[in-house]
C-alpha cells in the first residue's frame, strides 16, 4: 500500500478540537478536504501529519499553535478610538469586521473589548496561540500524472 508524500493530492476527512474537546472544524457531512501536499494549501503540522499515512489510515494529532496558526501577537492587537467605526457599527465582542489598509489590503478583526471610549481590535487569527487536535482519515491519495 502506498504511502501519502510530497507531491500527491489527498482527500481526508477529519475533525478538529482544541484542548478542551470543542470541535472548532470538521468535513463531517461535506466533501473530504482536499489539497496537495507541499503546497502550503493547508497548516504546516496538519500537512506533517498526513505525510506517511496511507488510504484508509485514521490518526489523531496534536499540532503545537507554532505549526498551526502561530503564537498570538499583542502587536496584532490595537485599541482606537471608537469615533473611528462607521457610526452604523453596534461593537460586540467576538465580531468580526473587515478592515482595509491605506494599501488597498483588507484583512478580518475581531472585537475583543470596548467601552463608551475605545474599541480593542484583535488582527490575529482566531485560532492563534492554540494547540489544535486533529482526528484525521485519508480517504483518497491521487499521484501526480
Amino acid at each position: 500500500m502506498s504511502k501519502v508524500q510530497k507531491g500527491d493530492t489527498v482527500r481526508v476527512h477529519y475533525t478538529g478540537k482544541l484542548d478542551d474537546g470543542t470541535v472548532f472544524d470538521s468535513s463531517e457531512g461535506r466533501e473530504p478536504l482536499e489539497f496537495t501536499v507541499g503546497a502550503e494549501q493547508v497548516i504546516p503540522g496538519f500537512e506533517q501529519a498526513v505525510e506517511g499515512m496511507e488510504e484508509g489510515e485514521t490518526r489523531s494529532v496534536t499540532i503545537p499553535a507554532s505549526e498551526a496558526y502561530g503564537e498570538h501577537r499583542e502587536d496584532l492587537v490595537v485599541v482606537i478610538p471608537r469615533n473611528q467605526l462607521p457610526p452604523d457599527i453596534e461593537p460586540e465582542i467576538g465580531m468580526q469586521l473587515q478592515v482595509r489598509e491605506p494599501t488597498g489590503q483588507s484583512f478580518v478583526v475581531t472585537v475583543t473589548a470596548f467601552d463608551d471610549e475605545t474599541v480593542t481590535l484583535d488582527a490575529n487569527h482566531p485560532l492563534a496561540g492554540k494547540d489544535l487536535t486533529f482526528d484525521i482519515e485519508v480517504v483518497e491519495i491521487i499521484r501526480p500524472s
